[in-house]
């Protein structure tokens, strides 16, 4: 990755990645010794994930689980921090296993260094994702 991207620039093609369902791609957006945290997660054991292989892992099916078809609300700020971004947005699709539609809004909140993620702190509504989901396993 380029560290002549922005902050902003870089968030936003990580989600264009996340978009385009190649979780590999956005896996190398990480630093080796990200810390991902997605707060809300209802998994206690899904909260904090450390490193670019242990998130790979978690994000590799969210496809074949997931199909996230568009973002159709996608701000991203610049903060005084030239290093941080965040990113208000929202994800629409379908859960595959049920067919239940997918609708999720986020808060996210990203720290790069030379160019690549070092925290990812992701927030979203929990009991939107456990309707959505209705025993599909993520």
């Amino acid at each position: 990755m380029s560290n002549k991207l922005t902050a902003v620039e870089l968030l936003q093609r990580s989600l264009d990645t996340f978009l385009a369902k190649d979780m590999r791609g956005w896996a190398d957006f990480c630093d080796e010794n990200i810390v991902v945290e997605f707060p809300f997660a209802p998994n206690a054991a899904s909260r904090k994930i450390v490193g670019r292989a242990a998130i790979y892992e978690y994000l590799r099916n969210y496809p074949n689980v997931i199909d996230v078809k568009t973002l159709p609300t996608l701000k991203i700020h610049a903060t005084d921090d030239p290093n941080m971004a965040i990113a208000e947005w929202s994800a629409s699709g379908v859960v595959l296993a049920n067919g239940n539609p997918y609708e999720m809004s986020y808060a996210t909140f990203a720290t790069f260094r030379e160019g690549l993620m070092v925290n990812y702190r992701e927030y979203w509504n929990p009991a939107a994702f456990m309707a959505a989901m209705s025993g599909a396993q993520f």
